[in-house]
């Protein structure tokens, strides 16, 4: 059996447009910035920075960038074959409305480490963007350790 780092892709990957750059490498990403965006969500106002430092390590993540500023992100957490949960997507304010968004989602479902068998999100406010890409509503059910 080959090893399972492998088939995971250690080249960091980029796209372009416009004057946008999404990026996955890790290292380009500001804490500080992220946690700025996040605080401006519904769904994780209130999350630690610790709590999000360890989630970041172990997610695919995505910064969409404006002139060297961080104006997105975007998470997945995988097991780079069966399953990816999208998670914490969010642009600032001052970016939405330029079909940022779709572009986003559009290269994360092309990103190699996130060719799965199904791909899982929760929203309450942007199901029409997701099911641009064929997402569909379901039940689901979930258990919380607070």
């Amino acid at each position: 059996m080959r090893d399972a780092r492998t088939l995971l892709t250690f080249r960091d990957m980029e796209w372009s447009n416009g004057q946008y750059l999404l990026s996955d490498d890790k290292q380009r990403l500001d804490l500080d910035e992220v946690m700025g965006l996040l605080a401006m969500s519904y769904w994780a106002k209130d999350r630690p920075r610790s709590v999000m430092e360890k989630a970041m390590r172990h997610s695919v993540c995505l910064g969409l960038y404006h002139r060297g500023r961080l104006a997105g992100f975007a998470r997945a957490v995988t097991d780079h074959a069966t399953f990816t949960w999208v998670c914490d997507v969010i642009l600032h304010p001052d970016h939405r409305g330029r079909g940022l968004g779709k572009w986003m989602m559009k290269c994360y479902l092309e990103h190699p480490d996130l060719q799965t068998v199904s791909y899982h999100l929760r929203t309450e406010d942007a199901h029409g963007l997701y099911e641009q890409f064929g997402f569909q509503r379901v039940e689901a059910m979930r258990k919380s350790s607070a």
